[in-house]
């Protein structure tokens, strides 16, 4: 693995102004009080839009997003020597397949650490050296690997309390803090409060994920709905609806066509808002704001379902507008993230692979709140080849068992090996929050069940 300084780079994004709490704090759309002036028209003309204020935002002093140069080559040799696995380094030079132990192991072409979340880890990284004798906060999981944020908490970076009904306690930052927003990135909301107190920022957003909100901008702009393809509560669709007047959530193709059906056909509105209540913005109506749509999806999800749904609202703007003024009507840019789709198009290629390799199984391994994990696992799961999806090396017992999460969230224990008595053959992949280390770890821990069991039949 390879930690290169580049890795620190940028791209610009989104934001506007808005109100904000003290303390508990929620991310969710907040009402601007604008000052009167000639007419209501006039000040909403003069407003800036969110893109805008996010941009004077980083203009600031106390805003850093390119790293810190002086701490950066103890930073990269940290990782390093965190993350860099031998056993990962030799599957990638002997044509990602390995025979140790009486275990055959076939690793994903494409898997791992994107340059995104290195991005990220190096930022937040640089920043604890940078600041030693200051109070560091993050907004949220840095990104969703359990290693790197207890790795973060063992630098002192204090994780901001999440209270019961989804708001934070920001009432622990104080002026002179240091607060750092994470690969996800950060509601305009709370970005807009920690930039009218005293503290440094520094901002670990993913550039794909500003590339999302550039989009919605656009929307914004043309006066178009957003429907997001994503997680309504996952972090980074909070960031991105944050960055949105008007907006719709659908987590997949079956609530895409509830959408796509409304617009054709209208039918029972307290129903659907019903459905939609907690993914849609505030004072959302469907008869009026589903006459203009724009796509945008959270960059991890699955890519052949956004496109599909891209597909959808064409055909179905189309078929309710006619073919000339269609394009009034839906507007759609890619924003599917290069790393997430490399990642779903290898372990496509595992699959397809399967029957002719001999796959007993496909490991997969990564956050269990990893929402890119989680696709790359219904991959196989839907093809009907065993699966399992594990957060850490610890989830591989020594009882041949696998502590792991279903493709419906569920977390089971069962058995690992079926027949242990002859060659294992298995996949491997990994989300790209997920380090180099931590696939050799779960590796090892398979050669070494597999080790002692053929010993103790001598």
């Amino acid at each position: 693995m390879r930690f290169a300084s580049s890795a620190v780079v940028f791209m610009a994004v989104a934001s506007t102004v808005t109100a904000f709490q003290q303390t508990a704090f929620e991310p969710s759309r907040i009402s601007i009080v604008v000052q009167q002036s000639t007419s209501a028209t006039e000040a909403e003309e003069k407003r800036a839009t969110k893109k805008e204020e996010r941009l004077r935002m980083m203009k600031s002093d106390r805003f850093h997003r390119r790293g810190f140069k002086e701490v950066r080559e103890g930073v990269e040799s940290n990782m390093e020597d965190q993350f860099q696995s031998p056993i990962v380094n030799s599957l990638r030079t002997s044509n990602f397949v390995m025979d140790r132990d009486g275990v055959k192991v076939y690793l994903a072409k494409d898997f791992g650490f994107c340059w995104g979340v290195e991005r990220s880890i190096a930022l937040a990284y640089e920043a604890a050296e940078h600041f030693p004798d200051r109070k560091l906060h993050i907004t949220n999981e840095l990104i969703h690997n359990p290693e790197v944020n207890e790795n973060l908490k063992a630098k002192n970076v204090q994780f901001i309390e999440k209270l019961g009904d989804g708001t934070k306690n920001f009432a622990s930052v104080q002026d002179g803090d240091v607060v750092i927003l994470p690969a996800f990135g950060a509601s305009f909301e709370e970005m807009d409060y920690f930039d009218k107190k005293n503290v440094e920022i520094v901002d670990t957003t993913c550039p794909w994920v500003s590339k999302v909100w550039n989009t919605v901008d656009k929307h914004q702009k043309q006066g178009l709905t957003s429907v997001i393809h994503g997680k309504y509560a996952h972090e980074e669709t909070v960031a991105t609806t944050s960055f949105c007047e008007d907006f719709i959530c659908v987590k997949n193709f079956e609530e895409a066509e509830m959408v796509a059906n409304y617009i054709l056909n209208g039918g029972d509105k307290d129903a659907f808002m019903k459905h939609f209540e907690n993914a849609v913005s505030e004072g959302f109506d469907p008869d009026k704001h589903l006459e203009k749509v724009g796509l945008a999806n959270q960059t991890t999800m699955y890519k052949k379902e956004t496109r599909a749904i891209g597909q959808l609202f064409q055909k179905t703007m189309m078929k309710k507008f006619g073919p000339v003024k269609s394009k009034e009507h839906y507007m759609e840019f890619d924003t599917i993230c290069d790393a997430t789709q490399e990642r779903q198009d290898a372990i496509h290629d595992m699959v397809e692979s399967a029957q002719k390799d001999g796959l007993d199984f496909i490991l997969v391994i990564g956050g269990w709140d990893s929402s890119n994990t989680a696709h790359l696992l219904e991959i196989p799961v839907h093809a009907g080849i065993r699966a399992f999806h594990i957060n850490r090396a610890e989830c591989i017992g020594a009882d041949n068992t696998i502590t792991h999460r279903t493709v419906d969230g569920e977390i089971v224990t069962t058995q690992l090996l079926e027949d242990m008595d002859k060659e294992v053959v298995m996949g491997v992949t990994s989300g790209a929050s997920t380090p180099d280390a931590a696939v050799q770890d779960s590796l090892s821990q398979i050669f070494l069940l597999k080790k002692m069991y053929d010993e103790s039949k001598k």
